[in-house]
This record gives C-alpha cells, sequence and structure tokens, in this order.
C-alpha cells in the first residue's frame, strides 16, 4: 500500500495534461503546415517576388507565420516541462515512503535491512515500464493531433449523387445566374447564354470579369446562388458526379501526374480502356515520345521516376479527355501558364481533343476567339457582347477595341 502513494500525483498531472495537449498540438500542427505553405510559394514564385520587389513583405508573411509557430511550440514544451517533472517527481515518492516506513520497520525489528532494500529496488525497476508508458502518452498526443488533420479530410461532405434524369440532348443553357464566393458580393450578374451542341464558344474579357467562375458553373463544380445551368434540360448540379464527367468535362492550365505506371495514369478516366485504345489516346493528341518509352505503357512516371515536361504532361491530360470522350470541354485557359513553343505543341494536340465536341473556350489569346462560331464578352460578371468575330468588330464595341489593341 505505501507503493502507491505515487499514484494519485501522477494520475493528476497526467488527467491536467492530456485535457489540454490534444488543442495545443493540433494548433502546433496547424501553425507548421501555414509555415510550410508560406515558404514554399514564396519560394516556388520567386522569381515573382523578385520582379515586383515584393520580398519584404513575403519576408514580414513568412516571419508572421514562424512566430506563429514558435508560440504554438513554446506552448506545447511548456506542457512537457511541467508533465515530465512532475512525473519523476511522484516516481521519487513511493520509493522515499518504502525507505521510511521500513526504516520504522526496521527500527522496531519487524523486517531486516535486505527486506527493506529489496522492496525499494522492486519498486525502482516498477518505475521503467511505467516511465514507457507515460512516454507512450505523450508520444500518442502528436500522433492524434496529426491523425486529426488527416481525418479532418473526411469530414468534407462528399458530392451529391444526384438525382435528376438523364439529359435529354447535349445543348447547354445558362438562365439568370448569379454566383458569390463565400461572404463575398455576386461575381456574376444574371448570366443568360445558350450553348448549342458542337458550337465553339469563346469568352473574352478582362481579368476579374468572371470567366473561370462561368466555366465552374457550366462545368458542374460550383452551383449558381439564383438561375440554372443545365444539359439537355436537366440542372448540370444534380446530374450523378459521374454522369456529368462523362458529359462535361473541365481542362485548365493545372495538371497532375501521379506517382505509378503510364498505363494507371490513363486508366483513370477509362477503367476499362485496352492497351490500344491508350495507345491510340496518346497518339490523337500527338504524344509521340510515349512509343519510344522502355517499357511502353507500364513505364513509371511521377516524381522518383521519368520526369516528363510541361507539354508532356498536358498531353497525358489531355489523352485522358480522348479516353473519357466527353461531349462538351470548358477550357479554361489551359495554355495559359505554358511558353509560346510548348503552348502551340498543347493546341496541337487539344485540336484532336476538340473534333467534333462542343467547346467553350476561356480565351487570353485573341486568336483562340477568332477561331469560334461565336464570342461572349463578359465584363463585371456580364455578358455585354454576343455575336461573331466579324459582327463584333464591326459593331464597334469592347471585342473591336481589344482586337485593334492585340494587332496594334
Amino acid at each position: 500500500m505505501v507503493a502507491l502513494v505515487g499514484f494519485p500525483s501522477i494520475y493528476a498531472v497526467t488527467r491536467w495534461y492530456l485535457r489540454r495537449a490534444g488543442g495545443a498540438y493540433l494548433a502546433e500542427g496547424a501553425a507548421t503546415a501555414e509555415l510550410t505553405d508560406a515558404l514554399t510559394t514564396t519560394a516556388e514564385g520567386a522569381r515573382t517576388v523578385e520582379a515586383l520587389g515584393l520580398g519584404g513583405e513575403r519576408i514580414r508573411y513568412g516571419s508572421e507565420r514562424i512566430g506563429r509557430m514558435w508560440a504554438t511550440r513554446r506552448a506545447t514544451l511548456a506542457l512537457r516541462s511541467v508533465f515530465f517533472p512532475g512525473i519523476e517527481g511522484s516516481y521519487a515518492l513511493p520509493i522515499a515512503a518504502v525507505l521510511l516506513v521500513g526504516g520504522l520497520f526496521l527500527d522496531s525489528g519487524r523486517v531486516t535491512l535486505g527486506e527493506v532494500v529489496a522492496a525499494a529496488l522492486y519498486l525502482q525497476r516498477a518505475v521503467e515500464p511505467l516511465d514507457r508508458i507515460l512516454l507512450w502518452i505523450e508520444q500518442a498526443q502528436r500522433g492524434i493531433a496529426s491523425f486529426a488533420r488527416v481525418l479532418g479530410v473526411g469530414q468534407v461532405p462528399p458530392e451529391p449523387r444526384g438525382g435528376s434524369s438523364a439529359p435529354r440532348g447535349e445543348r447547354i443553357v445558362v438562365r439568370g445566374a448569379r454566383f458569390a464566393y463565400a461572404g463575398g458580393r455576386d461575381v456574376l450578374h444574371g448570366i443568360d447564354l445558350d450553348v448549342t451542341p458542337g458550337e465553339r464558344l469563346a469568352v473574352v474579357g478582362p481579368s476579374g470579369a468572371g470567366k473561370s467562375t462561368l466555366a465552374r458553373l457550366i462545368a458542374g463544380i460550383d452551383a449558381p446562388r439564383e438561375g440554372t445551368v443545365s444539359v439537355g434540360g436537366c440542372p448540370v448540379v444534380e446530374l450523378d458526379p459521374a454522369e456529368r464527367r462523362r458529359r462535361i468535362a473541365l481542362v485548365t492550365q493545372e495538371h497532375h501526374v501521379f506517382i505509378g505506371s503510364l498505363r494507371d495514369n490513363l486508366a483513370f478516366a477509362a477503367p476499362h480502356a485496352t492497351d490500344d485504345e491508350m495507345r491510340s489516346a496518346l497518339a490523337a493528341v500527338g504524344a509521340r515520345w510515349s512509343a519510344s518509352l522502355p517499357d511502353g505503357l507500364d513505364t513509371e512516371v511521377g516524381d522518383g521516376a521519368l520526369a516528363l515536361s510541361a507539354a508532356d504532361a498536358q498531353q497525358i491530360a489531355l489523352a485522358r479527355l480522348v479516353l473519357a470522350d466527353p461531349h462538351t470541354l470548358v477550357l479554361d485557359e489551359a495554355t495559359a501558364a505554358l511558353d509560346p513553343t510548348t503552348a502551340r505543341r498543347t493546341e496541337r494536340a487539344l485540336a484532336a481533343v476538340l473534333a467534333k465536341r462542343t467547346v467553350i473556350a476561356i480565351a487570353h489569346r485573341l486568336n483562340t476567339a477568332h477561331d469560334a462560331d461565336r464570342i461572349a464578352v463578359l465584363e463585371d460578371g456580364r455578358i455585354t457582347e454576343l455575336g461573331s468575330h466579324d459582327d463584333l468588330v464591326r459593331a464597334g464595341g469592347t471585342y473591336a477595341a481589344l482586337w485593334r489593341s492585340w494587332h496594334g
């Protein structure tokens, strides 16, 4: 019984620590993630930072994140500075009690000196496994906090499965569409637009006019705050996600090559596609380099494997589209981030993908708009002009001004 004298203090210190450690380690993990993100974005955008003279601002931003991380680290260190000394002090209490009581019993002749020493040594040996258990408790707090951040991803609501019937046709209709990002003002104001099957529509306008937002609405990624966006008479956002992606695909300047074989990267779009179909898709987008790969479709690509250029990665993304075979493509400046030579290669590859499909292109180069069947001019979230290239140039409005400035 004397040996148990230290357990109340061990229980009290451990309970005090556990009530505070979870939140403290979560805050530390969040601060570390913010710092990592700040350093990564600054390093990746180093040329932009240098060109715009943003070095001081990025240093200030990074210093704030370092200060926040240091504050959270000190908070967890303060918890450990109480927890571990408290536990170590508690270990000494039962040993001291055993020696004290054993000394009294020894003095009265009830025990021998060897028995007192043996009891103290046995108790000392019990400290090591108990110490290991408490160390595991401290390590578990770190692990649980990290795992909680992973579990948080699973708390994101899944896409609604959709209950709309199958679309009757491929006509895309936008009626009175308004949209605002969370807590902000409307970005789109009552958009009305009809896109017939097989048509090529270019959307032009200044930065911030709402072009990319309109693209996301048509692709069904976001839902309008008011109004509707429908395909074949069915609201796009009410379609089953798999059905929606089979019909409408959004192509952006962002593309990703997953770690794995080239076959694995293509199978994302069409899991049941044969090797011949995959090779045909690569050939259709001009990916001639794929024919010379050492292991063909089994060649490993991605980080740590075969390095691919931006154009090669974009061609893989386009080959996925050929395999998925959607009837409508929404191009959101798909070649804006590429250098001119790479952009021309990608545009030639795009030509094979766009054949016989409805195309809605967010155009940053007016030569893309020139080749479209119709052009929509978007300004401040509203369509101000709509018509063919020749009609809009004759009208002498915003598009005509853009065309004249483009050609000097």
